[in-house]
């Protein structure tokens, strides 16, 4: 029984209100110059009628009530009706400062016969137990099915509050969302096989500013432990970022590949401002066996034809880039970044102190080296040395 009570006094939907609105708004004017005409005193119709909805007002409202509901759970909730088809209905601005013009004031009365005449089936169903004033707002208790709401007006009378939102609990929220998080990692990481030496893969596009990000993060890792682990940098099987990055996707796998101890003195001249050129002077790479393995690689793997040939594009939408087509299929990865330690995919923060402690779970005994102390700052993203912030967000 209480449920049908509760079904009866929850709205179809809002647009059957706005609809309903329209109708409503006709008959109004009409009736409004009939009584006009026939001298109609202005109490009377103030009783009956209210002002034409203020669009501005219903875009607020519709927005503030969709936070609310994902906020809250609304399934049996009367507020619903009220604060929905107050948008579609009637201004409640417009109607309080009909009626509280004169005295600044929101009374019981007021508010109950707006509530039950303008949002409740029936025309009844709501009682007001309280308007009080609270933080500088109007507040308004409402009793509906046994069950007590609370919304809320400015003193302005200008924004109708169907709830509101407590920081306290928004902070306590995000504090039990991180905490479970990290609870979450903790987990995975524990799970991860462990090696004598472990394999760390890591997937990126070039010119991904998270791949970048996580790159100038993981550098220091690897030099920290340099020798107890099995690193090697990999590309995704498709480009986002145009002919550029397939070329320099090239070049990176030919220098690690033919010139590999100056691979990471080349990525960090790299990563500061992408100028390929100036870092291949810089850390003094044999240009010519440079352009040599591109060119076979770019024969082997047809990569550049491919980019020309726009058929051959993943979805249509991306060129590829096969030469790592194994291992992305392997592991299944789709974006950049992508981490694989010993094997399995593990998530994690991009500052090096976070990236330290993720590698080295992957030890079945850890070294002495991944006691060491990085920096618990993110990188930027993108190029450049600048501080950023931790996410995991993604090219793909």
């Amino acid at each position: 029984m209480e449920d049908e009570k509760k079904k009866e006094i929850v709205p179809d939907t809002v647009l059957e209100k706005v609809e309903e609105t329209k109708t409503l708004s006709e008959e109004k004017k009409n009736t409004e110059t009939e009584e006009k005409e026939a001298g109609m005193k202005a109490e009377e119709k103030d009783e009956k009628k209210s002002k034409p909805l203020n669009k501005k007002f219903i875009l607020l409202l519709v927005v503030i009530i969709a936070l609310a509901l994902l906020a809250s759970d609304y399934s049996n909730f009367k507020k619903a009706r009220l604060a929905a088809s107050a948008s579609a209905k009637v201004g409640f601005t417009d109607y309080v400062k009909n009626k509280t013009a004169g005295g600044g004031t929101l009374t019981k009365e007021e508010a109950e016969k707006f509530v039950n005449e303008n949002l409740m089936e029936g025309g009844s169903g709501a009682v007001v137990q309280e308007v009080s004033e609270e933080n500088g707002l109007w507040k308004i208790k409402l009793t509906v099915s046994d069950q007590e709401y609370t919304t809320y007006l400015t003193k302005d009378k200008s924004t109708f509050f169907p709830q509101a939102i407590n920081i306290a609990d928004i902070q306590k929220q995000k504090a039990e969302s991180e905490a479970q998080a990290k609870a979450q990692h903790e987990q995975d990481l524990a799970n991860l096989p462990k090696n004598d030496k472990p394999t760390v893969e890591l997937f990126v596009m070039s010119h991904c500013p998270y791949g970048t990000q996580i790159e100038k993060g993981i550098i220091p890792v690897v030099k920290a432990l340099s020798g107890k682990i099995d690193f090697q940098l990999k590309f995704c099987d498709y480009a986002m970022h145009e002919e550029k990055e397939l070329k320099e996707e090239m070049n990176q796998y030919c220098i690690m590949k033919d010139q590999g101890d100056k691979f990471f003195p080349y990525l960090e001249c790299f990563l500061g401002d992408g100028d390929s050129g100036k870092c291949v002077t810089q850390v003094g790479i044999d240009a010519n066996a440079l352009n040599s393995c591109v060119t076979a690689t770019d024969s082997q793997y047809k990569i550049l034809a491919n980019y020309a040939n726009q058929s051959t594009w993943k979805s249509g939408t991306y060129p590829p880039f096969p030469i790592y087509q194994a291992d992305v299929d392997k592991y299944q990865v789709s974006g950049s970044p992508t981490l694989v330690v010993n094997g399995t995919e593990i998530s994690t923060d991009r500052d090096s102190a976070s990236l330290l402690q993720t590698v080295c779970a992957g030890f079945g005994n850890k070294p002495e080296e991944c006691n060491q102390s990085l920096s618990s700052t993110a990188p930027s993203t993108g190029f450049g040395y600048a501080e950023g912030t931790n996410t995991n967000e993604s090219c793909g």
